[in-house]
């Protein structure tokens, strides 16, 4: 049976109850659970306990992480989760350090991660219409892409040894909402990559 374990990373703000990424992780439990897989959740709304996450991390083949784009990144809950859950597990659980040797302190940098049978997925929803990005014209993300953006929460990953699946996102989802479609192409994505 397969693995997944799925993190909210939702931040609650006054204009942003969390609503669409707790209707996404259920969506997700529900779908994959339907397939036959195992799954746990982690909420950043929820306290959770730093040496189970890491646990929950290594048990899953599969990371969904769910959350929103806030200020061009990740919520600040999730990251204090990763400060805390993933510098735990820096020793031996979720990686060996950093990847260098005393042989070569210069080279390998990163590439000492202990989770390379898992996956992982970004799953996102921004206020940010879908057109801003790819776009060299467009003023603020000048061509750049969603993964662009979230490179650094892509290199985390990496930095554990994970394989990235496709990125999904759900786009001007407060001036512009498309719920029903955004829904329809969350299932078939999930059902796609899991």
């Amino acid at each position: 049976m397969k693995k997944v374990f799925i993190i909210n990373g939702h931040q609650y703000y006054p204009f942003a109850e969390g609503k669409l990424n707790g209707t996404l992780v259920d969506k997700a439990t529900k779908i994959l659970e339907g397939k036959g897989y195992e799954v746990k959740t982690t909420s950043m709304q929820e306290e959770y306990n730093v040496e189970e996450e890491v646990e929950k991390h290594l048990w899953a083949d599969y990371v969904l992480l769910q959350t929103p784009v806030n200020w061009m990144g990740i919520t600040w809950s999730f990251k204090k989760y990763m400060d805390e859950v993933y510098t735990a597990g820096m020793f031996g659980q979720l990686c060996n350090g950093d990847g260098r040797s005393k042989e070569a302190p210069k080279a390998n940098y990163g590439g000492g991660g202990n989770l390379a049978d898992t996956k992982y997925m970004l799953s996102l929803t921004f206020n940010a219409p879908k057109e801003a990005f790819d776009d060299e014209k467009e003023y603020l993300f000048a061509g750049k892409s969603v993964d662009d953006l979230l490179f650094p929460q892509h290199m985390n990953f990496k930095f554990f040894g994970m394989e990235a699946l496709p990125t999904f996102a759900c786009h001007d989802v407060m001036k512009n909402p498309e719920i029903e479609a955004d829904l329809e192409r969350f299932e078939a994505h999930i059902n796609a990559h899991f």
